[in-house]
């Protein structure tokens, strides 16, 4: 009798598989046709888009699909749609140009992900240099930098 389960493999019998590009995936099979097209597209339009906008711009929209003849474009924030809508008949006008089948713009915001707060300085100064501070304030003038100096010093000196 086996250790292993009828609906287990033993451990030796699995290989690590390599990840593949998505175009590799996508050409093996003509169910992913469709799909493959709109992934072909979607690069295409995005191309477009960053030779067609400013670089402030170009970076902060992504193209969705075009159904209907309309195309979805979504920026960052309101700031960016509000550009970009300026920026409309011009896009659209260039974007025909190049061929694409496009009579309308939809420009909607579609927030990135809040950046994570940047960590609490953790900065500390050694009993020397806090000593050092404090006698550099002490010989200076009365002064907005002598003030300074003396606060950090006493904030250092306190914190040992």
């Amino acid at each position: 009798m086996s250790r292993f389960s009828s609906f287990s493999r033993p451990p030796q019998q699995f290989k690590a598989r390599r990840p593949q590009p998505v175009a590799e995936v996508l050409n093996r099979t003509d169910a992913y046709a469709a799909l493959r097209a709109g992934v072909e597209q979607i690069a295409a339009l995005e191309k477009d888009l960053r030779v067609l906008l400013p670089d402030y711009l170009a970076t902060s929209v992504e193209p969705g699909f075009i159904k209907e003849g309309v195309l979805a474009l979504f920026a960052g924030h309101n700031a960016l749609a509000a550009r970009l809508r300026h920026l409309e008949p011009r896009l659209l006008a260039d974007l025909q140009q190049r061929g694409w089948p496009v009579n309308a713009l939809r420009i909607r915001v579609r927030p990135q992900p809040a950046k994570a707060p940047p960590p609490v300085k953790q900065a500390r100064m050694t009993p020397a240099g806090a000593d050092a501070l404090h006698a550099l304030s002490e010989s200076l003038a009365p002064s907005p930098l002598q003030e300074a100096l003396a606060k950090m010093a006493a904030r250092h000196r306190r914190n040992r």
